[in-house]
């Protein structure tokens, strides 16, 4: 059953056709949110969000985009939403103590970065980038994620984020130069690899 049948009868209430279209998006929306918000976690609540959402719109989805099109834009928006309520919600300094109601202690926090003898060298790489997409402004995370990691077209996500085409083009000219030039930034990193990747050949 094609898409647009997909989407005709899940708007009429056939709640396993939109289970149907839920099995062909849940992974891409997912891979989105996980893209823009760099943690598993929240990107399984933003799915699950942005699933309710076109649950509750689907009857005003009037087919003028494709669905595709309609769902990654609420993907993407309940992404943004998810990095605005975590910004709002980092109101402690991390030199503060933890008051235990017996005495204060130090706070312990997790360290971001991965212990290099338990990640193998291509996770390694996905951690820098995810890393180095997660310092990018959010409007240009959208557009790199969209171009160069789901693909989309130009036209496509100039319709997701609803801006005009030349605005798709200069923000993913603006933010692949950011991501290349923050990714040579990172020396230690590139050091890292070449050393792994030498004592593999040697071994």
């Amino acid at each position: 059953m094609d898409e647009k049948r997909l989407v005709a009868l899940a708007q009429k209430g056939e709640i396993a056709a939109f289970e149907t279209l839920i099995e062909a998006y849940e992974t891409r929306i997912y891979n989105l949110a996980y893209r823009m918000l760099g943690d598993a976690e929240d990107a399984r609540d933003v799915a699950q969000e942005t699933f309710l959402k076109a649950y509750s719109a689907l009857a005003r989805f009037r087919g003028d985009a494709s669905f595709s099109t309609w769902i990654y834009r609420i993907g993407r928006n309940c992404s943004l939403d998810a990095i605005r309520a975590r910004k709002r919600s980092r109101t402690y300094s991390l030199d503060a103590p933890v008051d235990t109601g017996d005495g204060e202690v130090t706070r312990q926090v997790e360290g971001d970065l991965p212990d290099p003898d338990e990640v193998v060298l291509t996770q390694e790489r996905q951690d820098v980038i995810n890393s180095a997409l997660a310092e990018l402004p959010d409007h240009h995370r959208s557009v790199v994620v969209l171009r160069d990691i789901e693909g989309f077209s130009y036209e496509e996500i100039a319709e997701i984020l609803e801006v005009r085409l030349g605005t798709v083009k200069s923000r993913l000219y603006r933010a692949r130069t950011a991501l290349h030039d923050r990714l040579e930034q990172m020396e230690l990193f590139r050091d890292r690899i070449v050393w792994q990747s030498e004592g593999r050949e040697n071994a």
